[in-house]
């Protein structure tokens, strides 16, 4: 089975989606101090497939896209849950990575494999997996009214 670039993107979209259904709207915290101890403790970057990296995080992942070029899934531990996505090829993850971060969120990069999660939860995988982190773009429109930064959202969830 092939799986053709619009799937590939409503992977991206749908995965996206669901990071953003898991967090609510997860803004930076006042984490500066964890965000550098995290920095200083990362072990080289891990490799293997969707299982064996999430293996490494005690997690049994529940498999969501199960396709030639890209396998997801979404793991629970005891910080709270992530997705998790493992690619054929660099250029299909560089490719879903780039329509994913249009959504916003937190992303854990490594070798063929991408872990979504909120700052806290990708800060807590990268002491353990590795990566690099990127952000996506921020989702928030600017102009809430409120004539200041937008710290908390209505309708999302409650706190």
């Amino acid at each position: 089975m092939t799986l053709t670039r619009e799937k590939l993107t409503v992977g991206a979209a749908g995965a996206a989606m669901a990071l953003l259904m898991l967090t609510g709207c997860g803004g930076p915290g006042d984490e500066a101090a964890e965000d550098k101890a995290a920095k200083d403790k990362v072990p080289a970057t891990a490799t293997g497939s969707l299982e064996e990296l999430a293996s490494e995080v005690k997690c049994k992942p529940d498999i969501q896209t199960d396709a030639d070029e890209i396998r997801q899934g979404v793991c629970k531990i005891s910080d709270g849950k992530f997705i998790l996505a493992t690619f054929a090829t660099d250029n299909g993850q560089r490719e879903w990575l780039s329509q994913a971060k249009d959504y916003g969120g937190s992303y854990l990069v490594g070798v063929k494999w991408v872990a979504v999660g909120d700052e806290k939860m990708v800060t807590t995988l990268r002491g353990q997996l590795g990566g690099t982190v990127e952000e996506g773009a921020s989702h928030h429109s600017g102009s809430s009214g409120g004539g200041g930064t937008e710290t908390s959202h209505s309708g999302h969830h409650g706190g």
